[in-house]
Formats: structure tokens, sequence, C-alpha cells
């Protein structure tokens, strides 16, 4: 089958941004509710206003399919959306493959990465509700640059928790969040009861997503005018990241096409479920045939090793207890370059998706990954975040499979973010200094020895 020409780029217009995010939790019935850590009893609204305004918790907690995006949250958006999306026509020439690759690129923006898309939406929320300061944590800098940026926007002070190995290996975004006026602090840190604790017991701790949060909800609790900001697995966070597939299935029909495979990296989920959950509506509620595969770290693999279960989202266990995948909210990740995918938890709607058999996930080593990243590189010229690079790899896997059966598949991925400040891993890799690292069973065991007893 002879493949027809589409052209390197598809764009919408301004007019076509949507209006609307899509909220997957409507096509998701069966829902366990979130937990009060103090109580175990299901939380309501008033429980989160300590660090949340209240239109982020209705969205959180909202049934509706369709939830409006707010014109002064479209205007800014329009600065950067809609994101192109691509046909990789050099990497399909280097993998002399049968299938259509596309990836929606969402590094076109001053983070560099997806997460502006939920960043404005929630500082905007703050804003309305008279906070001043944002309270965050980040692991490999695009969220704690998202924020940043976004803060500024409205006029509000930020202050970010990174992950300690990351802000050792990553000193360019580090100074990225201070360009855009962010506090950034190492996490473990000595700001914070959390970070004291976890110094007090290892000084040399290198830090992880779930300590990072525990200093950030610390420091939004206990300051009137600061509330805190996610970067991923809640479910509003992932409602806003929506945009990427809601764009992405309008500029596939532009061009007559619909993806049999869509793929994204996943840590906490939101960059996987904001490509996957519009196509995952479709297959739902109107049959398509269509896989979805969440690619993660087989140093760190919540889907393919973690147990679905009860647990806390941070170490210090102060965040609500949420049923999903989990290696442990105690989980410290070995230091590899993905550092946004270093998480020991998932999205609630992504677990129950890939618990329910909706999803895929495969688990792939580092060096694989910059392999694939190399090739990209190359071949697309655009330099790929590590942890986007998962997503590359497990696509190029889709499309040798088929260079194989001779089937001429649509396979779409979401290249989250670029990879230019991610120097320091593509030298390492380069000198041949990564090693692989998969999180052994009797680590997983200890780790999963923490979990509630619900």
């Amino acid at each position: 089958m002879s493949k027809k020409h589409v052209p390197y780029r598809v764009y919408l217009e301004e007019r076509e941004l949507p209006e609307c995010w899509y909220n997957f939790r409507a096509d998701m019935p069966n829902l366990s509710p979130y937990l009060n850590p103090a109580t175990q009893k299901p939380v309501t609204p008033d429980d989160m206003l300590a660090i949340f305004p209240m239109e982020l918790i209705q969205q959180e907690m909202s049934d509706e399919r369709y939830i409006p995006i707010p014109e002064e949250v479209r205007e800014l958006y329009r600065s950067f959306r809609p994101s192109p999306l691509c046909r990789a026509y050099g990497l399909e020439k280097l993998l002399d493959t049968p299938a259509r690759i596309y990836y929606k690129y969402e590094g076109n923006n001053p983070s560099g990465s997806h997460k502006l898309n939920t960043a404005i939406p929630q500082a905007y929320y703050n804003k309305k509700a008279g906070i001043k300061r944002l309270a965050t944590e980040t692991g490999a800098g695009q969220w704690g640059t998202a924020l940043s940026v976004a803060s500024q926007m409205f006029g509000l002070e930020c202050t970010v928790y990174m992950v300690k190995v990351s802000y050792q290996q990553k000193p360019y975004r580090k100074a990225i969040m201070q360009a855009y006026g962010a506090t950034v602090n190492p996490s473990p840190s000595p700001l914070t009861q959390a970070g004291r604790k976890i110094l007090e017991r290892d000084p040399n701790s290198l830090g992880s997503l779930g300590i990072a949060i525990s200093e950030a909800v610390e420091d939004a609790a206990t300051h009137d005018d600061t509330n805190y900001a996610l970067g991923s697995v809640l479910n509003h966070v992932l409602l806003h990241q929506t945009i990427i597939g809601l764009e992405a299935r309008k500029q596939m029909e532009k061009i007559d096409e619909y993806p049999d495979v869509v793929v994204a990296c996943c840590g906490g989920g939101s960059n996987f479920g904001g490509i996957a959950f519009p196509f995952l509506h479709d297959k739902i509620r109107e049959g398509k045939k269509i896989e979805l595969i969440a690619a993660e770290p087989a140093a760190c693999p919540t889907l393919t090793k973690g147990k679905f279960a009860y647990d806390f989202g941070d170490v210090a266990q102060m965040t609500p207890i949420m049923e999903m995948y989990t290696l442990g909210h105690g989980f410290i990740p070995p230091g590899i370059h993905a550092g946004g995918l270093r998480y020991h938890g998932d999205s609630v709607l992504v677990s129950k998706a890939y618990k329910d058999g909706l999803i895929d996930a495969r688990a792939v080593h580092q060096t694989e990954v910059f392999k694939a990243a190399i090739q990209f590189a190359r071949t697309e010229l655009i330099l790929p975040a590590p942890e986007s690079a998962h997503a590359i790899k497990v696509a190029i896997d889709e499309a040798l499979k088929c260079k194989e059966t001779g089937e001429s598949k649509c396979i779409l991925f979401c290249l989250s973010g670029h990879g230019n400040f991610d120097l320091t891993a593509y030298e390492e890799y380069m000198a041949g200094n990564l090693q692989d690292y998969e999180y052994p069973d009797e680590l997983l065991n200890e780790g999963l020895k923490t979990l509630p007893k619900i």
C-alpha cells in the first residue's frame, strides 16, 4: 500500500482552538473517592480548600463531559496554541516502515513542554480567588518552568521545590525558572518540616517527587496567601491537558487520518491523558478500534509493576489517599535522566483505565530511550526531552512491527517537550556513561508494605 502524501505540518487556525476541555471522568464510572488522610473518609470540597481554589476543586470532582475554557485562558493559549501536528517523514524513512508516524509537538512555548496547558488555568483560577503566591514541586523542571511563566502572566509569586537530583543535573532549568521570577529550592530542603525529617534520616537524599510534593503542600497549607499547584496526577490537571488530544483529533480529520495507535510517556499521567483521553472517548462511546500505550521507565514501572491500591500521593502523608497504581509512597527512585517520570503513583483516571483494560503500558530502559531520541533528533531536527523520548522509543517499536507484518498503521505520539535543557543527560549518554536500571521485585515488595490499611 503506497503512502498518501500529507503536509509535514498540519495546523489549526486560532478560531479552531477548542472551546471546552474534555472531562474523562464522565466516561469512567465507578471511580473510588479520594479519602481524607486524617479520617480516611471521602474527601469533601471543604477538605481541599486549604490548598486549592473552589473552581479547581469543582473541576476535580465534576462529572460533566465538557467544561468551558474561560476566554481569558483561551486568549493566553492563543499565544502558543494550537500546536502543530507533524508527519515524521524522516523517521519513517530511517526505519523503512510502512507505518505513518505523526507527533503532536508541545515544545513551542516558553516552558518548552505541555505543562503550560494547565499552568495557565491554574494560575488564572488562583488569581480569581485572591491568592498571592503558588507553591509547587517539579521533577525535571518542565512543570516548575511552566508555573513560573504562568505566575508571571497573572502577577503571582511562585515557589518551586525541585527534586534535588534534577536540581543538580539540570542547572539551566533552575535558571529559567528564576528568570521568570520563581524561587527554586532543592528538595528535600530545610525549609519545611517534611524536608527536615527526610534530611535527618538521610542528609544526602537525592529527593523524589513524593518528597517535593510534601514540601509544597506543607508550604501552601501553612500560609494563608498561598495555594498549591500540581503539574500532573489530579483530575483537573488531566482535564486541562486534553486540549492536546482535542486539537490532534481535529488535525487528523483535516488530512483524513485516524490513529491506530496513540503513544505518550507516562509519569503522573498528564501528558498521556492529555493526548489519549479524547481518543479513549471515541473507543468507549463510538467503538473505535484504537490502541493506547503509556510508556514508562523500567526504573519506575508504576503501571507495569505497581499495585492498584489506595495510597498517599506524597511521602509525608499530607495529600488525599487515592486508588491508583503505586510503587508505595516511600518510593525513592534511582537518578535516571527522565526526572518527570520518577513518581511513585499514577493518575486515578489513567490507573482505572489501565485496570479496566482500556489502555496498555510498556516499560523501557533509558539507554534504549536515548538511542531513540538521537534517531529522532537526527531525522526530525528536534532534540526531545528524555521523558518524551520514552514515547518515541515505543512508537519506533510499533513502526518496526509494521515493517515485519507489512501493515500500514497510523501511529500518533505526543512529543511533550524539547530537550534543550537536558544536554547533560545527552552528554552522559554519548559518553557511554548511562546505565540501565530495572526496579527489583524485592524493593517493590518493601515499598508496598507502606500502603495504608484501608
